[in-house]
């Protein structure tokens, strides 16, 4: 298998990765590019821990090719910067151990793209993919739906 040549928008930045076409997008952002808050969690795109954002669509990144990337803006946590989901979650402590944190902060930043005032059980379906294993989910709701109200009084 030989390397091929990836262009992506990663953060506002165009940036171009060497690598095998089924290379995950995870790995790129990690190893090549030096992103190292997206996560690998289970490897088979069921943990959330991975989750980036790819055109405004959340995706398990330790499952997508880069292939199918190639083109594409990413975005990973990093790309965030400050925001109200941001201080929302630290207001809330709703990071325990913090592994799952930057996949859960990709997931509701794309909730709240699409639905700016979301119900409790509207936050709850769209975190139902994102595993935390240390019971501070709780708190990542309530952080969400905080920085959703934030948001609305700006």
């Amino acid at each position: 298998m030989s390397d091929e040549t990836f262009r992506l928008l990663v953060n506002g930045a165009e940036v171009t990765v060497e690598a095998d076409r089924d290379t995950p997008l995870l790995y790129a952002l990690r190893n090549q590019l030096g992103l190292k808050g997206t996560r690998f969690g289970c490897g088979l795109g069921l943990c959330g821990s991975c989750n980036v954002l790819v055109d405004g669509r959340v995706v398990h990144s330790c499952d997508t090719p880069l292939w199918s990337v190639d083109g594409k803006e990413v975005r990973t946590v990093e790309g965030l910067g400050d925001s109200p989901l941001q201080r929302a979650m630290i207001d809330e402590q709703a990071a325990q151990c913090g592994y799952c944190v930057s996949g859960v902060v990709m997931t509701a930043t794309a909730l709240l793209a699409r639905n700016s005032c979301p119900s409790e059980c509207e936050v709850r379906e769209a975190l139902d993919g994102n595993l935390c294993r240390c019971g501070a989910h709780n708190r990542m709701v309530r952080a969400v739906l905080k920085a959703s109200q934030i948001e609305a009084a700006q």
